[in-house]
C-alpha cells in the first residue's frame, strides 16, 4: 500500500502502546455527573430542567440555542442536584447541570429502527440534531451544521477521520477494531445525507490492523475505499487530511466544503448511526485513560459528564505522584488544574505524566533557525506571529497567518529554544476576537 501524507509536519513518539492493546470496556454507573452546557462550538445549550427534576438516562435536560448549538442529555438516571459552575476540560469553569444517581439506570426507549438505511435525509438529518451529536475528534462542531451544506457547495466526497495522530490516544483505534461495522454504516448514512458519490477512510500506519479490517469490509463496495496515510503529525487535522487523502487543497480561510468535501471523526460516524438507527442521543463515547503513572490504562466507554478522578480511580488509580493531567492529547489538549473536571463529548483521552515529564523548560531567545516555518502544516512564519503577538501588533500577526493556525504545536514541538509559540498565537486569537467584538 502506498501511504499518502502531506507538506509539514512532524514524528513525534506516539506512545500509544500504553493502552492499544486495552479493549474497550463499559464505566460503571457514577454517583453523579456534571454535564456542560458548553461542549460544542457555537452557542450553549439553554436548560429546560431544573434542581430536583427526575430525569432518565436518554432524557433531553437542555435544548439547542440556536442553529450552531446541539442540546444535551441526561447521561445517568437520578435527580437534578444542582445547576452552576463546574470546571471544564479547558480548564476553565462553565455552567453544567449535575445528576445524582438513582442507581437504577432507568432509561428511556431506543426503539430500533431495521430500515433506517431508507429514511429520508431530512428525516436523518432531525435525528441528529435531536441526539445532540458534535464533532467527537475534540473541535465539537455541531454535527448537523456540517452535514447542512449550502445548495451551492456540493458535496461528493465524505472522509471519515480514523488517523488519531495525537500521542497516547487509542480511543478512534478500538472503535475502528471493534466496531468497524457500524463505522461504516455512519458512513454511509452521511454519504446520503449529503448526496456524496464516494467515501474514504483515513488511517494512519501505526494501525495496519485496522486498515486491513476496513478494507477486507469494504472489498465489495466500489464507492468506498481506505486510505493508508503516513505516520506524520498533524494528519488528522481536516486541511491536512482532506489534501493527503483526496489531493484537493483547502485555500485559506475556506472550509472543506469549499472543495466538495465533509470530514467526520470515526467516533462521531458511529454516533450517527445510532441517532438514526435507534434514536440514540449522544449520551456516552470512548475515552482513552492512559500514561506512565496510570495503573492499569484503559480504554473506556463512559457517560458524558463523568469525572476524570473516577475514571483514573477504576484504572487502578496512580502508581507515582501526577505532574500533568491533559484533557484531550499532549499536542492539542488542556493541561488542567485538577481531576474535578469532567468528560464531555468532545473528550478522546485523558493523559497523565508524572513528575520528570512534566517538568517547564526554560524559554531562551529565537536562534532563527526556521525549524517552525520549516514543518508548519500551514505554510505560516509561526515565530513571526509570535513576537508580533508578544510586541502586541495585530495586525502584523493576521498578516503572517494568525487565523490560519491550526494550533497543532508542531513549532512549539521542535523549537530548540524552548518557545511557547502556541500560547502566544493563541492568545493573539483571543485578542483578535475581542478587538473585533469592539467594532
Amino acid at each position: 500500500m502506498r501511504l499518502k501524507t502531506f507538506p509539514g509536519g512532524i514524528h513525534p513518539h506516539d506512545e500509544k502502546h500504553y493502552s492499544s492493546s486495552a479493549p474497550i470496556s463499559n464505566f460503571p454507573t457514577p454517583q453523579r455527573v456534571i454535564i456542560h452546557l458548553s461542549q460544542h462550538i457555537g452557542a450553549p445549550s439553554s436548560p429546560i430542567v431544573q434542581v430536583g427534576d427526575e430525569v432518565l438516562k436518554g432524557q433531553k435536560i437542555a435544548e439547542a440555542a440556536g442553529f450552531v448549538s446541539i442540546p444535551q442529555h441526561a447521561s445517568i438516571s437520578g435527580k437534578v442536584s444542582k445547576i452552576a459552575k463546574a470546571m471544564h476540560p479547558t480548564g476553565a469553569m462553565s455552567m453544567a447541570i449535575e445528576i445524582t444517581s438513582d442507581g437504577l439506570d432507568r432509561s428511556v426507549e431506543f426503539p430500533d429502527d431495521p430500515n433506517y438505511m431508507d429514511l429520508e435525509p431530512q428525516v436523518m438529518k432531525d435525528r441528529i440534531a435531536e441526539a445532540g451529536i458534535c464533532g467527537m475528534g475534540g473541535a465539537g462542531f455541531p454535527t448537523i451544521v456540517k452535514l447542512s451544506p449550502p445548495e451551492d457547495k456540493p458535496i461528493d466526497v465524505v472522509v471519515l477521520n480514523g488517523v488519531e495522530c495525537e500521542p497516547y490516544l487509542t480511543s478512534d483505534y478500538r472503535l475502528m477494531m471493534e466496531r468497524s461495522e457500524d463505522i461504516i454504516s455512519g458512513l454511509k448514512l452521511i454519504m446520503k445525507i449529503v448526496k456524496a458519490k464516494k467515501g474514504v477512510i483515513g488511517i494512519e500506519a501505526n494501525k495496519m490492523d485496522a486498515i486491513a479490517k476496513m478494507q477486507q469490509l469494504l472489498t465489495k463496495e466500489s464507492n468506498l475505499e481506505v486510505v493508508g496515510l503516513k505516520m506524520q503529525y498533524p494528519q488528522g487535522a481536516e486541511k491536512q487530511l482532506i489534501y493527503a487523502a483526496t489531493n484537493r487543497k483547502v485555500p485559506a480561510g475556506g472550509l472543506p466544503m469549499a472543495v466538495g468535501v465533509v470530514v467526520q471523526n470515526v467516533g462521531t460516524a458511529v454516533a450517527i448511526y445510532e441517532a438514526i438507527r435507534f434514536q440514540k442521543p449522544l449520551i456516552d463515547r470512548i475515552i482513552s485513560v492512559t500514561g506512565s503513572p496510570v495503573v492499569k490504562p484503559m480504554n473506556l466507554k463512559a457517560p458524558i459528564g463523568t469525572l476524570y478522578s473516577d475514571l483514573v480511580e477504576h484504572c487502578g488509580g496512580t502508581r507515582e505522584e501526577i505532574g500533568k493531567a491533559i484533557s484531550g492529547g499532549p499536542m492539542m489538549g488542556f493541561s488542567l488544574p485538577s481531576l474535578d473536571a469532567t468528560m464531555t463529548k468532545g473528550s478522546s483521552g485523558l493523559v497523565l505524566f508524572n513528575q520528570k515529564a512534566a517538568k517547564s523548560l526554560a524559554e531562551h531567545t529565537c536562534l532563527r533557525c526556521a525549524r517552525c516555518v520549516d514543518i508548519c502544516p500551514m505554510n505560516l512564519l509561526p515565530s513571526m506571529i509570535a513576537n508580533a503577538v508578544k510586541y502586541k501588533n495585530l495586525d502584523l500577526a493576521v498578516q503572517a497567518g494568525l487565523n490560519d493556525c491550526i494550533k497543532c504545536g508542531s513549532c512549539a514541538y521542535v523549537c530548540p529554544a524552548q518557545i511557547r509559540l502556541v500560547q502566544y498565537i493563541d492568545t493573539g486569537k483571543i485578542r483578535y476576537a475581542e478587538a473585533q467584538r469592539k467594532k
